[in-house]
């Protein structure tokens, strides 16, 4: 029995859903009221306030998708913000990282600018977009733009740096253009960075658009959440942490569907000890 549901890359997907299930299950039981004895608490109920039922979350999101269907055009807004600073935020990034690996003189100037930027904490720079940009998706986009530009620009900066000499060598010996080499030797290099760090980046941009919905705004996930702290109902507050984090994870998915496109080159998990 045990060899049919060990953990091998087929039951994969079905030991990841049972612990899903089990955090679920060990949830439940600690805070729903009356089913085991208080432990860190004074009574049974406070644990359900300060975490939340599992019924009654699902039963929030039921009713935003199915019942009310209210959830759609704020979830849009989100969705439209975090798409947007992703993708400016990655192209900006990339073409940044690029330019100043390849020009080392700009490189040395700007060193201490860029690492005096990357230091700061950009979470606030959110009140200062909401002035320049309003409390529209502007100020979120500009907010999630920040988070994600330096994660991709320094893993692309790093990733053109690590070229090989000798593979530089050989290409300018047969030949090569500064354009093919751009092509086929720095971008591949950059690439496995580039991936790396749009995984990271993903939920960042997430981070981006709910924290200035949070600041400021009047539609949005994060507005709903703000909505529901407000009247500490953590049901609620939970039941958009859920939401988002489902949609982070499908985004996620999309960008690794896009690097195995593109990445067909790279050997699999466990190809490189067979060679």
């Amino acid at each position: 029995m045990w060899n049919l549901i060990k953990p091998r890359p087929a039951t994969l997907r079905l030991w990841q859903l049972g612990l899903l299930v089990l955090l679920f299950l060990f949830w439940h039981v600690m805070t729903r009221p009356g089913l085991i004895p208080p432990f860190m608490f004074d009574n049974d109920k406070q644990a359900a306030f300060f975490f939340g039922e599992p019924i009654k979350i699902f039963g929030v999101i039921r009713d935003w998708f199915f019942i009310n269907a209210d959830i759609y055009q704020h979830l849009w807004v989100t969705l439209a913000e975090t798409v947007m600073a992703f993708a400016i935020g990655a192209a900006g990034g990339l073409a940044g990282g690029l330019w100043l690996a390849l020009s080392p003189m700009a490189s040395a100037i700007l060193d201490p600018y860029i690492k005096a930027m990357n230091a700061m904490p950009r979470i606030i720079l959110a009140p200062i977009f909401a002035v320049w940009f309003g409390l529209g998706m502007g100020s979120k986009v500009a907010l999630g733009v920040t988070l994600v530009f330096f994660i991709v620009f320094f893993n692309v900066y790093q990733g053109v740096k690590e070229v090989s000499p000798v593979v530089l060598s050989s290409a300018r010996m047969l030949g090569a253009s500064a354009r093919q080499l751009l092509r086929h030797v720095y971008l591949p290099s950059a690439t496995s960075w580039v991936f790396s760090s749009l995984h990271t980046s993903v939920g960042l941009a997430f981070v981006g658009a709910v924290v200035g919905e949070y600041l400021g705004s009047s539609q949005g996930v994060g507005y709903l959440i703000l909505q529901a702290e407000g009247s500490f109902d953590i049901n609620t507050v939970m039941a958009g942490i859920l939401v988002l984090t489902a949609f982070a994870l499908v985004l996620d998915e999309m960008v690794g569907a896009i690097e195995k496109r593109l990445m067909v080159w790279q050997p699999k998990v466990g190809e490189t000890e067979k060679l």
